[in-house]
Parts: C-alpha cells; structure tokens; sequence
C-alpha cells in the first residue's frame, strides 16, 4: 500500500522510494528537495542539514503543494504543482537516472557554480572557520586587504553586514561531479 503523504509526492516503490518536497527559504526562494521519508526531512531540517541553494539560509519550511492522491492498488495519480515535472522512480537521485528536459540547465548551473568555486580559491585566501575576525581585522583596516573566503554562521554574517563589512554567501559545490 503507498502511504499517504502531506505536502509531498512519493516517488518510486519499495526501498527505492523517495519524497519529493517543495521548500521555501526565509528569503522567498523556493527549490525541490528529496528525502527517504518525511521524518528524515524534519530531523535534517531541525539540524540544520538543509539549506538553500540559491542564498545558503538555512530557515527552511515545506512550500505548499499538492498532496500525492493513490486510486487502485500501488498507482500513483499525484496532482502535480505547476511546474514541477512529473519524475519516473529511476530518476531518483542516487539511482543515475536524471529526467533530460532538468538535466541540461542543472549541468549548466552546476558548471557555472563548479567555476566560481575555482575563480574564488584561485584568487581569495582560505580563512576557514576564522572568516568573520579576519573580514574583520581587514575592513578596520588591522591587515592588508585581500580578498578572503571561509565559513561564518547566518548570525555572524548579519554581524559583520551591521558593522558595514561587506560579505555575500556563495553555494560551494563539489569541484568535480561526484
């Protein structure tokens, strides 16, 4: 029997069996996410394991959405969102198969980003997890001014916007297609 899903639309049967979501940042930006099941969503989202493509927040909630609807034994006959395409289970991810009409614009965003990543290690020193006291150090004028990247907290980022330090956050995707 397909359980019953609120928000969400099941994709594939059995192990292989994937949620589809449609969230929505603080910031207005909406994206899809997959997760094995709902609970899986609320423990990453609690944890702060899920975050937005677009802006990097991670104030994360289901957008509304279409519930899945199951008529007959097993048969999926979900009232898809508008645009949102319909997805075959093999097209899950994890199981190597990406519908042809998403992949084309994902590949292009993911080489794109995969090209900032490169531009902004090859020209921005790495401060890791002490980002925000070097921009610091730098806009008070402490140290040279370069160019710098690392790791800041939402709430440390919003600090250093307050004290007129300029900071934007970045999707840091893999280097290479994983």
């Amino acid at each position: 029997m397909t359980p019953r899903l609120q928000g969400g639309r099941q994709v594939g049967r059995g192990q292989g069996t994937m949620i589809l979501y449609q969230l929505q940042c603080s910031a207005g930006h909406s994206f899809e996410g997959w997760f094995r099941s709902g609970a899986a969503y609320d423990q990453q989202a609690a944890a702060g394991e899920v975050c937005c493509p677009v802006c990097g927040d991670r104030g994360i909630s289901k957008a509304p959405m279409a519930p899945s609807i199951t008529k007959g034994r097993g048969r999926d006959t979900a009232a898809t969102p508008a645009g949102v395409p319909e997805v075959a289970p093999e097209a899950a991810p994890g199981t190597g198969g990406t519908p042809a009409a998403a992949s084309a614009p994902m590949a292009e965003l993911m080489q794109q980003l995969r090209a900032l990543r490169r531009h902004v290690e090859a020209n921005a020193d790495y401060v890791g997890d002490r980002f925000a006291e070097e921009a610091r150090r730098i806009h008070y004028g402490e140290v040279e001014s370069r160019a710098i990247y690392g790791e800041a907290s939402p709430q440390q980022a919003e600090e250093l916007r307050e004290e007129g330090v300029a900071v934007s956050r970045i999707p840091w995707v893999p280097g290479h297609d994983a």
